[in-house]
């Protein structure tokens, strides 16, 4: 029989090695006993954070749990964060890392990563970013998840720069360069050590957390910036400004692929829409052929696009294969002239122009059609004119002509896209659409693996004074033009 100061002797053993186990570096640790918010301390709305079935749950004015247990004192700099997420439609919440105490207000020392499918907020302040974004630093646009299913929220923070996962997918990454760019309120908004905290942004955004560990890793060299200070200083500032810094009009040509985009994505700072050619004579020609190639980009971390061509495609694709894209643009590049000239402005052969007032008359008419009937979300390639008669733009582009073309745009509530590749439309036309009220989206619509800057899109917010309202993002599903507008049966005119 082993006696009762024997038994305490090694249960005593037990407990410590326990602890021990519990503690040490490089290992995951629990820091929500799932139980009750033992280690967890509520700053301005203590009510805001109850323990609901085993999860931490978000649910009243704003406020913010910062962890406060033995684990480091609950002060960490370079670690691993894991948590399963549950929102519900209409929440907003977020991971604030390296933070310190606060009594009220949105913290000031710190990142945070945006918690966010589907919350908009009404009024002045529109919120945009999603799940995923390091909050006003690098944003990301696009959905990473749906609401009301669990998914796994994964950030790495390693010195100067931290990863985001979702549901084991990267889809964001800031690496911060020595003496960043910020607001003078901003100053202590960068990396160095300190709490982790649950945001409950308001009454509205309910959102459930559990499973939540920590994985304390060693110092490390720091990251060299993959970007210089310049451009790392320009889009901060879009970014910190709620401005949607995305190029729509991303193509898999000249051998670039899904994985370089993502690549790119990362570095610049830039979401990325990428959309193959669906139509008569294309890669994708019909639904099975749309289904096949959502299969691969569908857990991608972009935004997931459909470039519409010729005048064909509204008889080749059903409108429940449709609304899978984010979104579908098209051009008036490809038409039928009145002679039966099926042409395509962009390859010189295929080019018929016998009179230049003519032709002119022809393509605002085609533009016309196009925008009015055919259901899309952006108008890309905007004003483009044959190589022939391409130095005569401004001359040809008349007042009545841009007049006609952004009222088309404005009462069918079509973007815009501003062109990088081909640096149009002109910043007259851009303005008037502007005063008109058109949205505006960005595109390179690269035809090589070079996805550029966006360097016109950028002369164009300085010289507009473009903001977040100004531009286009992707609708909800029910809210499509495909599935508010649907197919036309041909298109006239």
């Amino acid at each position: 029989m082993i006696k009762i100061s024997t038994l305490f002797f090694i249960t005593s053993l037990i407990i410590i090695a326990t602890s021990c186990s519990f503690q040490k570096d490089g290992e995951w640790v629990n820091l929500f006993n799932g139980t009750d918010l033992t280690d967890w301390e509520a700053n301005e709305n203590k009510d805001a954070f109850k323990v609901v079935d085993g999860t931490i749950f978000c649910d009243g004015k704003r406020s913010h749990l910062f962890y406060k247990g033995d684990y480091k004192k609950g002060v960490f700099k370079n670690f691993e964060f894991k948590a399963m997420v549950k929102t519900l439609p209409s929440s907003n919440s977020g991971i604030v890392f390296h933070t310190q105490e606060q009594a009220r207000g949105p913290l000031l020392v710190g990142y945070e990563v945006q918690i966010n499918h589907s919350y908009e907020r009404e009024g002045d302040f529109q919120e945009l970013k999603k799940t995923g974004s390091i909050y006003g630093y690098r944003n990301v646009y696009f959905p990473t998840h749906n609401d009301e299913e669990w998914f796994e929220l994964h950030f790495k923070v390693i010195e100067n720069s931290v990863e985001v996962f979702v549901n084991g997918t990267k889809v964001n990454e800031y690496i911060q360069p020595d003496d960043p760019w910020r607001r003078k309120n901003d100053k202590y908004q960068k990396f160095n050590r300190g709490l982790i905290a649950i945001q409950c942004h308001d009454e509205f955004s309910k959102t459930y957390f559990k499973d939540i560990k920590i994985k304390v890793l060693p110092d490390a060299e720091k990251i060299t910036p993959p970007t210089d200070k310049e451009w790392d200083t320009k889009i901060t500032k879009l970014h910190h400004a709620n401005f949607p810094v995305v190029d729509f009009h991303v193509h898999l040509k000249g051998g670039l692929k899904i994985e370089e985009v993502i690549e790119n994505s990362m570095k610049l700072g830039i979401n990325y829409g990428v959309a193959p050619n669906c139509g008569l004579h294309f890669p994708v020609t019909d639904d099975k052929s749309l289904y096949a190639y959502m299969d691969t980009v569908k857990s991608k971390p972009i935004f997931r696009g459909m470039q519409a061509e010729g005048r064909e495609w509204i008889s080749l694709f059903s409108p429940e294969a449709i609304a899978e894209f984010d979104y579908v643009f098209t051009d008036a590049m490809t038409w039928t002239d009145n002679e039966g000239h099926r042409m395509r402005l962009w390859m010189e052969d295929e080019v018929f122009i016998k009179n230049e007032e003519d032709f002119m008359n022809q393509l605002i008419s085609k533009i016309e059609s196009i925008i009015s009937q055919e259901p899309i979300d952006i108008h890309v390639n905007p004003t483009f004119l044959p190589a022939v008669i391409a130095d005569k733009y401004d001359e040809l582009w008349t007042d009545e002509r841009i007049d006609r073309f952004v009222k088309v745009l404005a009462d069918n509530h079509v973007a815009l896209e501003i062109n990088s590749r081909y640096r149009i439309p002109s910043e007259k036309i851009l303005r008037k659409a502007k005063e008109a009220g058109v949205k505006f989206s960005f595109g390179t619509n690269n035809v090589t693996s070079e996805l550029g800057q966006l360097d016109y899109c950028f002369e164009m917010i300085e010289k507009l004074k473009l903001n977040y309202k100004d531009m286009f993002l992707p609708k909800p599903k029910g809210q499509k033009p495909v599935e508010t507008k649907g197919l036309p049966k041909e298109i006239t005119g």
